[in-house]
């Protein structure tokens, strides 16, 4: 099962991080469709964040194994791009909840307030 969770400020509400462990296990190796649309949302947030919203996130994973990942968002330089951040940010939640309600069996999604 995938463990996915999104963590918000508590004072402004902003997504602050994200992670994803584990393995859905929906399907074979290469036709796992859930671990596919998490793989693709979460490479493409990332992809977002550093190319439309022009930050560095830190990204921590297991290339080797897969399975795991971590994503911390730093703040942006200009309101413009902290739009643009957590536009792309309340998509990625968007999808993933959308996941995890059409898959519950492989995927739980937590979104923490810290």
């Amino acid at each position: 099962m995938i463990l996915a969770n999104i963590i918000h400020d508590k004072q402004s509400d902003r997504i602050t991080s994200f992670s994803l462990s584990g393995h859905a296990d929906s399907g074979e190796y290469g036709k796992d469709i859930v671990c596919a649309a998490v793989s693709v949302l979460s490479i493409s947030t990332v992809n977002g964040l550093t190319e439309v919203a022009n930050l560095e996130p830190k990204v921590v994973s297991d290339d080797i194994e897969g399975g795991f990942m971590e994503v911390t968002v730093p703040e942006a330089n200009s309101s413009e791009d902290e739009i643009a951040a957590q536009a792309i940010l309340s998509t990625f939640q968007n999808g993933m909840r959308d996941i995890s309600q059409s898959y519950a069996d492989y995927i739980k999604l937590d979104i923490t307030i810290d």
